[in-house]
């Protein structure tokens, strides 16, 4: 510790013996430099801010109607590319820079000065830009952020605009595309149609399901035909059995024809009950029948015994279920009748799809691709006819709406007071630069001459004993000397001290840009 001390404390020593280079360096540093501060260029500074507003009240009311961009992204991007080279183009045209730049040389650098003097800060999260822009001319550097300002306003909305414009055109072509495409197919679709009027597939299914459903058809009518059929035997059958002319006997004769004729009609609606679960073999019903036949014949003996009883003029009449029966099977002659027709028909109809068997199936299939074909280009078309109008939808509020709103809120304006450069602040770093490099000499000397100052050092020099130390007595004109020269010395060091408060007073008080 004590060896590096004394270190130190030597190279203080060999600094303060070329104490005068210090002061002449610094003088010489300082006046050089306060020469430079005060023939520095003022630079001003314009600023201006701007705020973007991206919560329009039209985004929810025309939420599905119309493409809303990302206003977002938008401002983002713009942002990052304020100080590209076609902004910078725009910029000096506008300023009128660009009329200082004779050379492609000179043009170059122009665009590199503006990029370097152009500053934006801002936050994405509150959306509040500044702009500011540092020139010599106050008017030059006010002029160049307002063209800023404005281009960063005017950018963004139209690119939007743009981009809507080449959407709309784009769509329109592929609108030309596939309408002529969808008069292609419907050309094509109706020369189908005309070449195979008759053999078109109907809206019920296809060839196999239409003969299928012929033959289910057909199958459903023969059975209502023989069902009919049996019916009428049925109804011939019980015709058989009744009598056209019923005879009645003249009042007075006995009641016992009526007991008759009531049992055989209850064996008769017996019959016909039993004949709609059986048939006529039934053993129930031929018993029955049996029964019937002979409750008839003893009516008839009965009646043939009460004619020749009784006087003639016996009342004669049409049997009225003999009437019906026969009403019955006319009806049912007719329903068979319609039947066959349909049935002939059915089957003329199964017969002409059987014979086309190879033919129709080829139809259906060239029809399905031409219907494919035709619903693809149609439900485009139907597509692009709705994106656009929502096209056209998102122009119009792009166009007549403000869906970003720029609100300036600083305009442009540039203080009276120079950004650039700060001379009181210069001035006051200028001296201690000079003594900085005054030091910085000092030392190198003493390292490049270097001198012998304590008993330690001499030891290590000569590798010899140390016998002792020889004191130097100043005299009277010595120490007067050296008087003069600490008060010369710290003369020059006031003087420094004077002129630099006398430029920070001329700088902060007496100048025009203070």
């Amino acid at each position: 510790m004590n060896e590096a001390f004394e270190q130190v404390f030597g190279y203080a020593r060999a600094i303060w013996r070329r104490r005068w280079v210090v002061l002449g360096t610094a003088w010489l540093v300082a006046v050089v430099g306060w020469v430079w501060v005060y023939l520095l260029e003022n630079r001003y500074e314009a600023q201006a801010r701007v705020y973007v507003d991206t919560q329009s009240l039209l985004r929810p009311l025309l939420s599905g109607l119309a493409v809303q961009p990302n206003t977002e992204q938008q401002v983002s991007l713009m942002t990052r590319t304020l100080a590209s080279r076609p902004n910078l183009e725009k910029v000096a045209r506008m300023t009128d820079l660009d009329l200082r730049a004779k050379t492609p040389q000179q043009q170059e650098k122009l665009y590199i000065d503006l990029a370097a003097a152009i500053k934006l800060q801002g936050t994405e999260r509150e959306n509040l830009y500044t702009i500011a822009y540092q020139n010599n001319s106050p008017d030059v550097a006010k002029r160049v952020v307002q063209a800023l300002l404005t281009i960063f306003t005017e950018s963004s909305l139209g690119g939007a605009r743009k981009d809507i414009s080449n959407t709309q055109k784009f769509i329109e072509d592929q609108l030309k595309g596939y309408e002529a495409k969808l008069l292609e197919k419907e050309k094509q679709l109706e020369e189908f149609k005309r070449r195979n009027v008759g053999t078109m597939p109907g809206q019920g299914g296809g060839f196999y399901a239409k003969l299928n459903e012929m033959n289910v058809a057909l199958e459903q009518a023969k059975l209502e035909l023989e069902e009919a059929s049996n019916r009428k035997k049925q109804l011939q059958q019980q015709l058989d059995d009744q009598e056209e002319v019923l005879s009645m006997p003249m009042p007075g004769s006995t009641a016992t024809s009526s007991a008759l004729d009531g049992r055989i009609s209850a064996l008769q609606t017996q019959v016909d009950n039993l004949r709609l679960r059986y048939t006529d073999l039934h053993p129930e019903i031929t018993r029955t029948k049996q029964l019937i036949s002979r409750l008839q014949e003893q009516k008839k003996q009965e009646e043939d015994a009460a004619v020749k009883d009784q006087p003639k003029g016996a009342i004669k009449a049409q049997n009225p279920v003999y009437q019906q029966l026969s009403i019955a099977i006319a009806e049912t002659d007719a329903n068979m009748a319609s039947l066959k027709a349909r049935v002939a028909q059915i089957q003329n109809k199964r017969n002409l799809l059987s014979s086309s068997v190879d033919r129709i199936p080829q139809i259906e299939n060239e029809f399905t691709q031409l219907m494919r074909d035709y619903d693809v280009y149609k439900n485009n078309y139907a597509s692009m006819l709705a994106r656009r109008e929502t096209a056209s939808l998102s122009g119009e509020v792009e166009s007549k709406t403000d869906v970003v709103d720029f609100r300036v809120i600083d305009p442009p304006r540039v203080p009276s007071k120079p950004a650039w450069p700060n001379r009181p602040l210069l001035v006051a770093a200028v001296p201690f630069g000079g003594i900085g490099l005054g030091l910085a000499l000092a030392f190198l000397l003493a390292q490049l001459r270097p001198t012998v100052e304590s008993r330690r050092q001499l030891s290590e020099l000569t590798t010899h004993p140390l016998l002792g130390m020889v004191t130097m007595i100043e005299t009277d004109q010595a120490r007067s000397s050296k008087r003069r020269s600490n008060l010369l010395f710290a003369a020059g060091g006031a003087g420094m001290v004077l002129a630099l408060l006398a430029q920070m007073i001329y700088y902060l008080v007496l100048s025009p840009a203070a």
